[in-house]
C-alpha cells in the first residue's frame, strides 16, 4: 500500500458555442495538482492550497478538491472496496490533501472542476484505484455542486476522462465520447479579469429565448457533432456560435467582440466563450495558425480592454486526468 500518490487534472473549455452544460473538452494545460496521502484520524483533512493567493478555503467541507476525495473516500468505506485493496487489512482511517492550483481562478476554465477531479482521482489512486476512472464522476461532480450550486459535467467530464465530450442527460447521466479530429488546434486566451461562475449563470435564470434564437442553436448543435465524426474542421468552426447566452455574457468580458474579430481575421475557423469567461477559445486547423490566432486575441485584449492574458495553444488533451511522478 503507498503511502502517497499526486495526480494532474486538466483545464477543460466547456459549452463550446452552442452547448451550453453539454458539451466539453479537456486541453494540455494548464491544470490543477492534488497530493494525497494517509492519516490516522478519519476523514479528508486539507493541510495546504498553493498557488491560489489564499482565496481558497482549507476547509474540506468547503474546499471542492476535499469534498470529492470525501465523497470517494465515503463511498470505498461503505462499499468495502478498501479493505479488499489492502488485503483485507483494516487501512488507515482517513486521508489528507495538498492542493497545488495552477490555473486562474474564474478563468472559465473550469478551475473547480479541475481540483474536484483531481481530489477524486487522488483518493481512487491512493487505495490502488478500486474505482474505474469513469466511475469518479459523480465524486468529482459533488465538488463542483459546492463550486456553483449546480451539477453539470460539461468541465468535469472532459476534465476527467480527456477527449470532447457530450452530456446527454443527468438522471442518470448519460456521457457520450465524441471523436476528435487529428487536426484540431485550440487557441485559448485568458485576460486577467474573472468571471465568477454563479454571476455569469444569474444572467439567465428566469429567461426565456425567442424560438429562432433556439432553433439557431439546434442547428449549431447538429453541425458541430456532424463536423467532429467526418473530421470536417470548416463546418466546426461555423457550428461555433451560440445565440443564447454569448450575447447575454458579452458585457462580462471588456473586449470581447475586438478578440472575435481578430481571432477571426488571424485564420480562426470559430472563436466564442470558454465556459462563463472571460477566457475566450478558437479553433485552427494546425499549430502554426493556432498560434497567430492566439496572438491576434491577446493584442485585441490589451488594445481593446488594456488588460494583460494568457495563452494556451495546443490540440484536445486525449487523456484527462493522470497520475503523476
Amino acid at each position: 500500500m503507498e503511502r502517497r500518490v499526486r495526480v494532474f487534472a486538466p483545464a477543460s473549455i466547456s459549452n463550446l458555442g452552442p452547448g451550453f452544460d453539454v458539451l466539453g473538452l479537456a486541453i494540455e494545460r494548464p491544470g490543477d495538482v492534488v497530493e494525497a496521502e494517509w492519516r490516522d484520524e478519519p476523514g479528508v483533512a486539507i493541510a495546504a492550497v498553493t498557488g491560489d493567493g489564499g482565496l481558497l478555503p482549507t476547509d474540506p467541507e468547503r474546499n471542492v478538491a476535499g469534498v470529492a476525495a470525501a465523497s470517494v473516500l465515503a463511498h470505498l468505506a461503505g462499499s468495502g472496496a478498501a479493505a479488499e485493496k489492502v488485503g483485507g487489512a483494516r487501512p488507515p482511517q482517513g486521508v489528507c490533501l495538498r492542493v497545488h492550483k495552477q490555473m486562474p481562478l474564474a478563468s472559465g476554465l473550469g478551475s473547480s472542476a479541475a481540483s474536484s477531479v483531481a481530489g477524486a482521482l487522488a483518493v481512487n489512486e491512493l487505495f490502488g484505484r478500486p474505482l474505474a476512472k469513469e466511475a469518479l464522476l459523480p465524486h468529482a461532480l459533488a465538488g463542483e455542486r459546492v463550486a456553483c450550486g449546480a451539477t453539470h459535467a460539461d468541465n468535469a467530464a472532459p476534465s476527467l476522462l480527456g477527449g470532447i465530450k457530450a452530456i446527454r442527460g443527468y438522471a442518470p447521466i448519460d456521457l457520450i465520447d465524441l471523436p476528435v479530429p487529428p487536426a484540431l488546434r485550440l487557441a485559448v486566451v485568458h485576460p486577467h479579469v474573472e468571471v465568477q461562475t454563479a454571476a455569469a449563470r444569474r444572467l439567465l435564470r428566469g429567461r426565456g429565448f425567442p424560438i429562432e434564437q433556439a432553433v439557431a442553436n439546434l442547428g449549431n448543435m447538429a453541425g458541430f457533432v456532424s463536423a467532429l465524426y467526418r473530421g470536417d474542421l470548416e463546418l466546426l468552426g461555423r457550428s461555433i456560435e451560440d445565440h443564447l447566452v454569448e450575447p447575454l455574457r458579452i458585457p462580462l468580458i471588456p473586449g470581447f467582440a475586438a478578440v472575435k474579430e481578430a481571432a477571426r481575421g488571424a485564420g480562426a475557423l470559430g472563436c466564442s466563450i470558454s465556459g462563463s469567461g472571460p477566457s475566450v477559445f478558437a479553433v485552427a486547423g494546425d499549430d502554426e495558425t493556432a498560434a497567430r490566432v492566439a496572438a491576434a486575441m491577446q493584442h485585441a485584449f490589451a488594445d481593446a480592454a488594456g488588460l494583460e492574458s494568457e495563452a494556451y495553444v495546443g490540440p484536445v488533451n486525449l487523456e484527462g486526468a493522470k497520475r503523476v511522478d
